[in-house]
Parts: C-alpha cells; structure tokens; sequence
C-alpha cells in the first residue's frame, strides 16, 4: 500500500469524525451505512474491498462485509480492526 501499488481498497466503515481522529495508513471512509451501489460505483466490478472497524467489539465491519457482498462485490474482513492494528504496534494517520 504504501508504494501504491495494492490490489485492494481498504475501507475504514467508522463515521467521519472517528476516522478523522485515526485511521490505518491508505484507508478509504466509507461508512457501511452508505454502502450502497451508488456510491460503490466509483469503483470498478471486480474491485476487492477489505473493511475494517473498530476492533472485535464493533460489527460495522460485518455490516459493511454483507452490504458489499449482497452489491456483488469481492469483500474481506480485516480481523481486529483498529484495536488489533495498535495491538500491532503499527502506527494510525490522521
């Protein structure tokens, strides 16, 4: 990710304002409740999407997971979220 070169969009599903206070390097936000196959269109078909939420205590990972799914979209889970990321000791952008 970091040389642009991904196969994958990493999509942060968080509100705005708890992305804008620290997000995973390179993440998108797209909160799963706007996941919808308008505002999907940007992407091309075949795009694979891996969401992300807040760790395992929040399932906005999972609702995002279904809702692309359910568009016909390749989707993954990034298990952990922003809690397993820190645990990592990897750093967060603002």
């Amino acid at each position: 990710m970091e040389q642009g070169s991904a196969d994958f969009v990493l999509v942060d599903v968080r509100s705005p304002e708890t992305f804008a206070r620290g997000h995973v390097p390179g993440a998108v936000n797209i909160p799963h409740v706007d996941m919808n196959a308008e505002r999907m269109r940007e992407y091309p078909d075949d795009t694979t999407f891996v969401v992300y939420c807040a760790g395992s205590h929040c399932n906005g990972a999972n609702k995002g997971a279904v809702r692309l799914a359910r568009l016909g979209r390749p989707v993954k889970e990034m298990i952990g979220g922003i809690v397993g990321w820190r645990q990592e000791r990897f750093e967060l952008s603002r």
